[in-house]
């Protein structure tokens, strides 16, 4: 699982971190941020529904092969 926050979207409206809490948290400005080691999602179930109670789409998540495929597509 790849989980991007587009930080120039994320209004801090905290539903990630109130979803996901083993993997989002708040930075000091109050926006979204993964907890450090939880870049994956952990295994988290909750990790899509986090994304989808993001009032503004400000959370991305892909499968890992996706990630890569598109990673690679860059390149």
């Amino acid at each position: 699982m790849h989980i991007e926050i587009d930080k120039n979207v994320c209004i801090g409206a905290g539903q990630c971190a109130l979803t996901a809490p083993g993997v989002f948290t708040q930075d000091d400005d109050g926006f979204s941020m993964l907890i450090p080691g939880r870049e994956d999602g952990a295994g988290d179930p909750n990790v899509r529904e986090a994304a989808r109670a993001c009032p503004v789409g400000a959370i991305t998540v892909t499968d890992s092969a996706t990630a890569e495929a598109e990673a690679e597509a860059e390149a």
